[in-house]
């Protein structure tokens, strides 16, 4: 069940049998049902999630009532609220299922106790970390530049899969249209 994150963490840096051993004793697996919430608004974030199978969704809920959502965590993808992991502060969004999933769940305390006995880690979640930025920076330029259709068509065909996977009114909120507009969209083609 550990293997999706320890090939993952291979990409990166190389890890020894012990410490391959070493890293999964500071993991937690766990299975959940569609629309089980990790963390709700007003919860410190106190972990991070790594995808082995499945799909999560990060969303906040907006002045009018309606959810935005931020962040999809795919298959072999780490998901959590940054700024409330990193600050102890309470997060402003929610994590919830999509569908089943398996996940590998990393506490805070486990993750910087582990980074001080195995010190390379801190190469592979540096690189996570710069990953993520890069993509909430290619996030915001698609989000400013594109119109609606753009945004779908240029979406819809770097993830093809993605697009197949989820519902589509959350899809058209990641997308930050209504889900009418992805409804007329779709079918044009």
């Amino acid at each position: 069940m550990y293997n999706a994150l320890l090939n993952h963490i291979q990409k990166f840096v190389q890890l020894t049998n012990d410490e391959q051993k070493l890293v999964i004793s500071y993991l937690k697996y766990e299975e959940i049902n569609k629309k089980h919430y990790l963390f709700s608004e007003g919860d410190k974030c106190n972990a991070q999630y790594f995808v082995i199978e499945g799909c999560v969704r990060m969303y906040f809920v907006k002045k009018s009532g309606t959810e935005q959502i931020v962040q999809f965590g795919i298959d072999n993808w780490w998901i959590t609220d940054y700024t409330s992991f990193t600050s102890h502060t309470p997060t402003a969004f929610y994590l919830q299922a999509v569908q089943e999933s398996k996940l590998i769940i990393l506490k805070q305390d486990k993750q910087e106790e582990l980074l001080s006995i195995l010190p390379k880690l801190e190469h592979y979640f540096r690189r996570i970390y710069q990953r993520a930025y890069a993509a909430a920076q290619t996030r915001l330029i698609f989000f400013t530049d594109l119109s609606g259709e753009e945004k779908y068509h240029h979406f819809a065909s770097r993830f093809p899969e993605f697009v197949q996977r989820v519902p589509q009114y959350m899809l058209a909120s990641y997308l930050g249209f209504s889900p009418e507009f992805l409804s007329r969209l779709r079918a044009k083609q």
